[in-house]
């Protein structure tokens, strides 16, 4: 073997070994999960078998050979680049405090833009299975569907939906008062197919639910109290299996096509942000983002040069 190669050994067994000891101090101040610490090292790794050719020690790292290896990923996804970037940052950032390096190679070193992750939504034909699902013979199927009913009408999120109360709600006006995030109160109008619904479910099958129990929320459970937000997942998650959604879904996947589909009917941004509850419009504006995405489906799928 030549003195090259030995040499090249030697730089690898020594970056090995700066990345072990990274990772046991990671350990100990943080208790990461094997999980979490198998990915730092796999991304640190992939770092060290860059360099390897190059000769270059972790330790001797300079800005420029940051930038050609970001360069190196030309093929790569942006959330990937921006994930082994941060295991580099956390590794450099270690190496300065244990005084083995003088300067961070990533002080000046941006992460790439990350698009913005859009929420999963349905269609309206989707939103008209998912709320045709319950059985409205039972008094369990009545409440299930009014509870669907007024949060695609409404917007709502599943916590706000759960926690209503009898006082929240005007059938006269047609109107839901709302404590939302930070103690903030809107009205919300309901519309005249959740207004129905809730009216018929109040009239005759939330008595039946309750069975001389007595609670002042909208929406109590079989046992009398005020259902779960794991309760009312699950529920939707079931009706979705009937409905035969095949999409993966959220939450509040009603909230998304309640903002989605206003926003596809010409509805105002600034509505949406109200209706919403977002005090930032910044975040309401990530509908119109799906919105645009809708629009290029059906361009593509319709238009005869799509």
């Amino acid at each position: 073997m030549n003195h090259a190669s030995d040499h090249q050994l030697n730089i690898l067994k020594k970056s090995k070994y700066v990345i072990d000891t990274f990772l046991d101090a990671l350990w100990m101040e943080r208790g990461l999960s094997e999980n979490t610490l198998s990915a730092y090292r796999s991304d640190l790794i992939h770092f060290l078998t860059w360099l390897e050719p190059k000769n270059i020690r972790l330790v001797k790292v300079q800005m420029k050979n940051i930038l050609a290896y970001l360069s190196s990923m030309e093929n790569v996804s942006a959330r990937t680049v921006a994930r082994r970037l941060s295991s580099l940052r956390r590794l450099y950032e270690y190496l300065l405090k244990e005084d083995q390096i003088n300067q961070n190679p990533l002080t000046n070193v941006d992460a790439p833009r990350l698009g913005r992750i859009l929420p999963k939504s349905l269609t309206e034909v989707e939103v008209e299975a998912l709320l045709n699902a319950p059985n409205i013979k039972q008094a369990t199927g009545v409440r299930d569907k009014t509870m669907l009913e007024l949060l695609y009408a409404t917007g709502l999120r599943v916590t706000e939906l759960v926690g209503l109360t009898i006082h929240q709600v005007n059938l006269r006006q047609g109107v839901v008062r709302v404590i939302g995030k930070g103690n903030k109160e809107r009205l919300v109008p309901m519309g005249e197919e959740a207004n129905y619904w809730l009216e018929h479910y109040l009239s005759s099958t939330r008595s039946e639910i309750l069975n001389d129990s007595t609670t002042d929320s909208m929406f109590p459970s079989n046992r009398g109290k005020a259902m779960t937000r794991q309760n009312f997942w699950y529920m939707v998650k079931r009706y979705a299996k009937i409905a035969e959604i095949q999409k993966i879904l959220s939450p509040h996947i009603l909230r998304h096509a309640f903002a989605t589909h206003l926003i596809n009917h010409g509805a105002d941004l600034r509505v949406v942000q109200m209706l919403l509850g977002h005090s930032d419009i910044s975040t309401t504006q990530i509908y119109t983002h799906i919105a645009r995405e809708r629009l290029k489906d059906l361009h593509v799928e319709h238009h005869p040069r799509g």
